[in-house]
């Protein structure tokens, strides 16, 4: 049976790529140990998914990897090769707060962990596709630098910008604050272009905006949407950290995702990179999505502000999403912002 191995199995996107694929009649291998819960705490665990995919997915096989293990990464790789479909490789460690804690372990899980994966994948199955979850904070702050005007509830481009649409893939990497995080998304990042432009393997780097659904095990430091209504749903306050709560972000549901790297595992390209998000689709200000919030949820919402922003954090990111859409155009958004937010409410509920 044809094998797609998907790392961050118990995540947000591994869950939903494992339950795409399987449900497609192929057999999943999830790698994941949890380390989530090492982030962000018990809260933010993701056994409770992975028992959810082992009980319910006949064609699953769970293991608890470590990424940054080469020798149990290969192990794996070389007993299923000659059967492997696909990679996809979702797990990270996803905070730029957390990072600037632990430098090393952050850049040891994203960028090793990453290079252990594609020499595995290069050994085994270089013919098979295999798809990365990046992320923008590869661009750093300079999306920061673009001509914002401040309206009522929210920051947004001038309208006559070559940007208007979104932000594209040619924006620059260089020269900017990326957090530490950023930084060893970067280098993940190239590396899956180059085993692609090197060894001419069909490898994708999907550059996320804000990935969401109603599976997110959301935390204060990861995970906006999950978290922001998980606090309107218990009564904890949320804190807004600069901006003046107007930053914007683009938000992509997980099965929106999950179908582009269907689309790309269908049709591979070389080397590619597409930045990856809801676009002019899907996108609200902290703003916005606190109005939102309460207006599904029925419940007045506590949050404090605090002036000094993140590091690194963007002022506004919508994704320039065309690129893809040119590549793959049968491939469409199915899932609005509010359709999101009702999703998790009504899972957290």
């Amino acid at each position: 049976m044809q094998t797609v191995i998907v790392t961050g199995s118990s995540g947000l996107i591994g869950s939903e790529s494992a339950k795409h694929f399987a449900q497609g009649g192929l057999r999943v291998i999830g790698i994941d140990n949890d380390m989530r819960a090492q982030f962000f705490g018990p809260e933010a665990s993701t056994k409770a998914t992975r028992d959810e995919l082992v009980k319910n997915l006949r064609e699953y096989e769970h293991h608890e990897i470590d990424i940054r293990d080469a020798d149990a990464i290969g192990s794996l790789f070389r007993k299923h090769r000659g059967k492997i479909r696909a990679v996809i490789h979702t797990a990270a460690q996803p905070s730029h707060d957390w990072a600037a804690r632990e430098p090393q372990t952050d850049f040891t899980v994203n960028a090793n962990g990453t290079l252990n994966l594609l020499e595995a994948a290069r050994e085994n199955c270089p013919e098979s596709p295999f798809v990365f979850t990046s992320t923008n904070k590869v661009y750093g702050d300079t999306p920061n630098r673009l001509p914002l005007r401040e309206l009522e509830t929210r920051w947004e481009i001038e309208p006559n910008h070559e940007y208007a649409q979104g932000i594209p893939e040619t924006m620059s990497i260089d020269a900017t604050k990326h957090s530490l995080f950023g930084a060893s998304k970067v280098a993940a990042d190239v590396l899956v272009q180059e085993y692609g432009r090197y060894f001419g393997m069909p490898t994708g780097c999907f550059r996320g905006g804000c990935l969401t659904g109603p599976a997110h095990a959301g935390a204060e430091l990861h995970g906006f949407l999950a978290y922001l209504m998980k606090c309107c749903v218990i009564g904890r306050p949320y804190r807004v950290f600069g901006y003046k709560g107007k930053q914007v972000r683009d938000n992509i549901h997980s099965f929106d995702l999950v179908e582009t790297f269907a689309a790309f595992i269908e049709k591979p390209r070389v080397g590619e990179v597409y930045n990856m998000g809801g676009s002019r689709f899907c996108n609200c200000s902290m703003l916005e999505a606190i109005s939102l919030c309460e207006e599904i949820s029925g419940r007045r919402f506590t949050w404090q502000y605090e002036e000094t922003n993140r590091i690194g954090d963007h002022i506004w990111w919508i994704s320039d999403v065309r690129k893809f859409q040119s590549h793959y155009p049968q491939w469409k958004f199915r899932y609005g912002l509010r359709e999101i937010l009702e999703q998790i409410f009504n899972a957290m509920r």
